[in-house]
């Protein structure tokens, strides 16, 4: 099937090719990756996060970035003034000391309250226009680790070269010139031009990718008709990982149809181990309509699980900072990367593979035999759906 052409018809964004993409499981591959990049930049180092909090990798990933500007190269930062409320005091006051220019994204403000409920969720690091990383990644000592007990996320996270770092290039920059910035006309001076930045073994060659960002909207985003598309052409299976689970009723309509022709699908979730449990509850409403339709839901019960990964037909891969819920959909200002090739479609789903073993299975007769207290939870979230 023509997946490139027909996400190109409906999104209107065109893949490139030539890609090296690099998966990255939990904090104990991501933020060395991380770390190092930055350390090797030579010119300008860009960096959006939603969350930075506190932890040795909270203390670790602003020394780095002081110690880049520190030696003459240009280090900008933007934190979401709501994700990143409880940094660590101190660490700002160092960055800036160094050299680090750092904006706040919308910060609050209570005569323009309409605006505080949209947020950046985007998590990119950019380093010379060369290498670029995202995914669901925080700054804070819950993703550090390898997910091996309830003090360690369980995340998925990637590492990007080629012509695609333009797309993330261009979602770092949306985000710094609403936050009062110009754009800088030195800008081409460091893009990507062809050259490898290293030569890791686990990356992934020739991937083609599309770059889908998107931002606060009424009804309508790029993510929803993403989305959308990936589920109507899905053939044989789509296999959903998400951190927040709280689709529209259109949405579960497709699922649903997507079930009935014939499409198996598995929905991953947390389970026990969830730092949003309003979130989960007002997913969960959704539950029996997905299960009567013969969709998989799982709960993964080892500890919180962050990432975000679609895979579709075991070739195509939905990959970035974007949640299968409402807040992504249209509040929240994210970045998505789609993936079509088979290699790296393999390592997800073998990555999904392994994490189904740490899960519980929701059925039909387990979740028709729910407590009145999680019925009712239900009812009351209902009223603040769209709010989550």
């Amino acid at each position: 099937m023509a997946y490139q052409e027909i996400l190109e018809s409906t999104v209107g964004i065109p893949f490139t090719s030539g890609n090296t993409v690099e998966v990255l499981k939990n904090g104990v591959e991501i933020f060395p990756a991380m770390l190092q990049a930055i350390q090797e930049a030579q010119h300008r180092v860009d960096f959006l996060t939603f969350v930075y909090w506190k932890g040795d990798i909270a203390q670790r990933m602003a020394h780095s970035l002081s110690k880049k500007a520190e030696e003459g190269v240009e280090v900008r930062v933007i934190l979401d003034s709501y994700g990143a409320a409880f940094m660590t005091d101190g660490l700002t006051e160092m960055m800036e000391e160094s050299g680090v220019e750092i904006s706040w994204f919308r910060p609050f403000k209570q005569w323009k309250i309409w605006k505080t409920d949209n947020r950046t969720h985007r998590k990119v690091l950019i380093c010379d226009g060369k290498v670029a990383f995202t995914g669901g990644v925080g700054i804070a000592e819950e993703w550090e680790g390898d997910a091996r007990d309830p003090s360690e996320y369980r995340e998925t996270h990637f590492r990007i070269e080629g012509p695609a770092v333009r797309g993330l290039q261009s979602a770092f920059l949306e985000n710094w010139i609403e936050a009062g910035h110009q754009l800088d006309s030195r800008l081409p001076r460091h893009q990507y031009n062809g050259e490898r930045f290293s030569d890791r073994e686990q990356a992934i060659r020739d991937v083609a990718l599309q770059v889908v960002r998107t931002s606060a909207s009424v009804r309508w985003s790029d993510i929803v008709i993403l989305y959308q598309t990936l589920i109507v052409q899905a053939q044989d299976n789509i296999k959903i990982t998400t951190a927040y689970f709280n689709p529209n009723q259109p949405m579960v309509e497709l699922l649903c149809k997507a079930a009935e022709r014939g499409v198996e699908i598995d929905i991953m979730i947390p389970g026990k181990h969830t730092d949003q449990r309003v979130a989960n509850i007002a997913g969960s409403d959704r539950f029996n309509e997905l299960l009567q339709c013969g969709i998989n839901i799982w709960f993964y019960q080892k500890t919180m699980l962050h990432a975000k990964v679609m895979i579709v037909d075991d070739v195509i891969s939905c990959i970035g900072s974007a949640n299968f819920n409402h807040r992504s959909m249209l509040k929240d200002d994210e970045i998505n990367l789609i993936a079509n090739n088979e290699a790296l479609a393999s390592v997800l789903l073998r990555h999904f593979e392994d994490d189904l073993t740490s899960c519980e299975q929701v059925t039909k007769g387990q979740w028709e035999r729910r407590s009145m207290w999680q019925r009712a939870l239900e009812t009351i979230s209902k009223p603040f759906k769209q709010e989550i």
